[in-house]
């Protein structure tokens, strides 16, 4: 994903000798990734056995968990058929396209072959870790019934299948292609074919967490403003018809939607990581190439071991439990990735203390995030407090003050984002300072790499601790509408807040994985073009200037600028169309519960049940129905930019200027006439200012959002008049408008941000 030959042109021909080109002896890490992945999903399965087998409660509890799990399985069917056609559709274009240009016409069959296996891997990591999230919710919900510290356990036991299913389906799907599109007989020419896995990924992340974004956040709305607001009825009260829609919303957009998101993430960084690997054979041999791998099987065993410490007390906030899991997971991922490092990128001249340096950098940006996402979404910090004080005055202030704290939480993360790419590039040019041959620039990309390779290594727990969310606020819904006792409740409140928090933990996360990602995803996309060019020309005897690079990218020419505009455009109409989508689905969800309301005026006396199903399907066909927009504009609109510059007249470029004939030409030419480069310039201004847009649009919306939320949710602890005073009818609406912002909007942003760069990565060849 990194990009078809990344690297290849910035490395030199090398004088290999034996021991560093044969690589026998790093085979073997194959075989130990696939293993470990292979075990992975034994433990999942033994966990979700587990958890199935574990006390299911009350009839009356196994009433709602059963309408929660249909409701989820039928959205998630549905879904799926429609991803599964729009995938269909583009793996003939992405085969068209590349049978077209001699270049990548025998690449054709294996990238589509690669798509494919990363779109299903991608759909089957999100439906296993579901399957087992919407049943580990009436199990911990019974479990509540015991003890504090069982249902913890419970929960996050049911979380890890998610986590574990996920990075184990991308170590397997990664590893078993490289396999059998020989990369033990062509270690350096496979990796380059494995392209197609992160777009199939990447497709498959951006409507599931789009079109389950879209499902709970019309859900949670209409059953807010109607129950809340309107009826004056608690959460989660049985009356609501819309509080199964709404239950089963946390499942489709938090754990098939995240599961699928972060699925994407890992097997984005294999693939590129493999590909760096691959340019940098010289220097590692096969093993440097089967590095990210093997960094992903100790994430996986670390991440286990993790899940296991984990336990609490009755009077212990599960909060501390949690962080202790995550503490052990990082400090048994950072001993494992050091003897990595030790291992295998080994070689002359090679110094691994300063590579082991680029992967703390990032554990050390990992843990940085999740304290900057902790310190803007809980009530303890400045930033929720002065949304809490807001609210006192009304809506609009409160309103105002979430908006400003939106705004200004892009500060920091930037700062850190900043520093560990400055840092992680110079760790990785002195950890190859003596290795001759290669440019600084491509030591420096290398230790880039491996940064975000270190913040991957505790994926797996990471992913475990998001589902808990999920899992945790479904059980507390199936006890407050089974009318179970009142300390039963207390422990699914403190599971349930606790749950908020990992989400919230989470999305940051996530958007800092990207974020790091983003300038070795811009870079390989340019380095790509200059191989294709490159070819280009010497297949038709043209003319390449000695030392030309596609790496100035001019705003000054018009097509850059205009590719440019565009992509800061597709973030905020990608965002504008996410959320209004949520309030249209969100007025029918609303209208429903009126309606039922008004033809049974025994729901609100509790004399007569409503009907759960009939508001569950609407939301299921009109969120299936309003993802597809918004996600075919992602897809569809960097193609349009490369296709229409690349036939527009070539006089668009600074660089197409008249020259005298004879004249030694400063850029690639055929017979005389300089290479018509507009398209894939206008894609590389898209790209990089639609990928810093969406950074900074994805960080204001995940953690406004959840300001807005934990502000409420401070105020129902009895702060400020507590619940139903004024203040709590101001957070109430504050909350509302930042729940599309931190479930729908913010989290399918950045995943739109990696679509981006593997979709012109697949395509390049199209844009000249």
């Amino acid at each position: 994903m990194v990009g078809v030959s990344f690297l290849a042109m910035a490395v030199q021909q090398v004088p290999l000798t034996p021991a560093v080109v044969d690589g026998g002896d790093g085979r073997i890490y194959l075989w130990v990734a696939l293993g470990v992945g292979v075990l992975a999903l034994v433990a999942a399965l033994m966990l979700a056995r587990a958890v199935i087998a574990s006390d299911t409660g009350t009839p009356e509890m196994r009433a709602i968990s059963d309408a929660i799990r249909e409701g989820a399985e039928a959205f998630l069917r549905r879904q799926y058929k429609t991803i599964g056609s729009i995938a269909l559709v583009l793996a003939v274009v992405v085969f068209v396209g590349y049978r077209l240009s001699p270049r990548t016409s025998p690449y054709a069959l294996k990238t589509v072959v690669s798509f494919l296996v990363g779109a299903v891997c991608s759909g089957l990591a999100g439906f296993t870790g579901m399957y087992c999230s919407i049943r580990a919710n009436i199990r911990t919900a019974s479990a509540a019934r015991t003890s504090l510290n069982k249902a913890l356990q419970m929960a996050l036991r049911g979380g890890a299948v998610t986590g574990l299913v996920v990075v184990a389906l991308s170590l397997l799907g990664v590893g078993v292609l490289f396999l059998f599109f020989g990369g033990l007989e062509h270690p350096q020419a496979v990796p380059y074919q494995l392209v197609g896995f992160g777009f199939g990924a990447s497709l498959v992340a951006l409507f599931a967490q789009l079109g389950g974004g879209i499902y709970t956040k019309a859900a949670d709305v209409g059953a807010d403003l109607v129950g809340k607001v309107e009826a004056g009825i608690p959460e989660d009260d049985p009356r609501n018809p819309a509080v199964i829609a709404d239950l089963v919303g946390d499942n489709v957009g938090d754990c098939a939607g995240r599961g699928a998101d972060l699925f994407e993430s890992t097997a984005a960084e294999n693939v590129g990581a493999m590909i760096l690997g691959a340019a940098l054979y010289p220097v590692f041999g096969v093993k440097g190439i089967l590095f990210p791998l093997i960094v992903h099987a100790i994430n996986l065993i670390a991440s286990i071991v993790g899940v296991f410490v984990v336990k609490t007390r009755e009077d212990e906030d599960p909060m501390h439990a949690l962080n202790k899991g995550f503490y052990v997971t990082s400090a048994l991922a950072l001993a494992g990735f050091a003897g990595a490092v030790y291992t295998m990128l080994n070689g002359p001249q090679v110094q691994p203390l300063w590579l082991l340096g680029c992967g703390v950098i990032g554990l050390v940006t990992a843990f940085l995030f999740v304290w900057i996402t902790e310190y803007y979404t809980e009530a303890i910090y400045r930033p929720v407090k002065s949304i809490v004080e807001a609210s006192v005055t009304g809506p609009a202030t409160n309103i105002i003050s979430g908006l400003a704290v939106g705004m200004e939480t892009p500060a920091m993360p930037v700062v850190v984002i900043s520093a560990a790419l400055l840092l992680s590039y110079y760790f990785g040019v002195q950890g190859l300072a003596g290795v001759a041959g290669i440019s600084d620039y491509a030591k420096g990309i290398y230790g880039t790499a491996i940064a975000t390779m270190g913040m991957l290594s505790c994926a797996a727990y990471i992913l475990a601790m998001d589902t808990f969310g999920p899992i945790t606020d479904n059980a507390g819904g199936i006890i407050e509408m089974s009318n179970q006792p009142h300390e039963i409740r207390d422990r699914t409140d403190k599971l349930d807040s606790a749950g908020n928090t990992t989400k919230a933990l989470t999305k940051g996360y996530a958007i800092g994985s990207a974020s790091l990602a983003a300038f070795l995803l811009f870079s390989a996309y340019l380095e790509e073009i200059k191989t294709i060019v490159t070819d280009k020309v010497a297949l038709a005897g043209g003319y390449m200037p000695v030392g030309w690079s596609f790496t100035n990218i001019n705003l000054a020419q018009v097509p850059v600028f205009v590719g440019a505009l565009l992509g800061a455009m597709l973030t905020y109409l990608f965002s504008s169309l996410a959320i209004k989508a949520v309030g249209r689905t969100a007025q029918m969800v609303v209208k429903d519960v009126r309606d039922q309301f008004k033809e049974n005026p025994g729901i609100m006396l509790g004399t007569s049940k409503p009907n759960y199903a009939r508001c569950v399907n609407i939301v299921t066909g009109a969120a299936l129905k309003e993802m597809v927009v918004p996600g075919l504009l992602a897809v569809g609109l960097p193609v349009a930019v490369g296709l229409i510059f690349r036939h527009l007249s070539s006089s668009y470029q600074a660089s197409s200027a008249l020259y005298a004939p004879g004249a030694i030409l400063p850029v690639p030419a055929i017979g005389g006439v300089p290479v018509n480069l507009a398209g894939a310039e206008a894609v590389a201004g898209l790209l990089m200012v639609g990928t810093i847009s969406g950074v900074l649009l994805a960080m204001l919306m995940n953690n406004g959002g959840g300001a807005w939320d934990n502000a409420k949710k401070f105020i129902e602890t009895g702060q400020y008049g507590g619940k139903k005073s004024e203040a709590h009818k101001a957070a109430v609406v504050g909350d509302t408008v930042g729940d599309p912002f931190k479930d729908t909007a913010g989290p399918s942003l950045h995943v739109l941000i990696k679509l981006l760069a593997t979709i012109t990565l697949v395509l390049a060849p199209l844009f000249v």
